[in-house]
């Protein structure tokens, strides 16, 4: 590998927002290429970043949750995840949103990975994390938007879950197998 011999960053040439919301922006850069290739409308998506959580009891189970996808018209199993709020440490927001969405924390905390949804169109990331030992300490505490439920199971039924395409998301498979291929 010769970093030299890399693909250089593109010159953006202009940028202007085509929509504005918090959960959802999208702006439009001219982009300039090394090589002279010219991209008037390149499309980026402006999300906040993410947080996701492989969070593991004292007795060695998952901690996962399943909710509706609108997007997909569907419900999954997924790793508990959300947004981190402006200024918020990545790793307080996961401690946070595993708390809110399954009453477990405490544990042993470690960043897992950081991942991109799509690095070609998506501005945010996700860090996810490892918490090992978590233990109920409380009800869920969740917002009016949110219907969850929380499903604490085997690293074996995981994998069934996996194989058995129960889990859709891109962003929570990855560390979940991450964590799996080192049991």
């Amino acid at each position: 590998m010769n970093p030299d011999n890399d693909p250089r960053p593109w010159q953006v040439e202009s940028s202007e927002y085509i929509h504005q919301l918090p959960w959802f922006t999208v702006r439009k850069d001219a982009i300039r290429m090394e090589g002279g290739g010219v991209i008037p409308d390149y499309f980026i998506l402006e999300y906040p970043n993410w947080v996701n959580v492989v969070a593991v009891t004292t007795d060695k189970q998952l901690v996962l949750i399943r909710q509706y996808r609108h997007g997909i018209a569907g419900v999954h199993y997924e790793l508990c995840a959300g947004v981190i709020d402006p200024g918020e440490d990545p790793l307080v927001s996961a401690q946070r949103e595993l708390l809110e969405e399954t009453g477990f924390g405490g544990g042993e905390w470690e960043p897992l990975m950081t991942l991109s949804a799509n690095p070609g169109t998506h501005a945010n990331l996700t860090y996810s994390f490892l918490a090992t030992g978590v233990q109920k300490l409380k009800p869920q505490h969740l917002e009016i938007t949110e219907e969850i439920t929380i499903h604490v199971v085997s690293p074996e039924r995981t994998m069934a879950i996996i194989e058995n395409g129960e889990m859709m998301q891109s962003l929570h498979l990855a560390p979940l197998l991450k964590y799996l291929l080192t049991l």
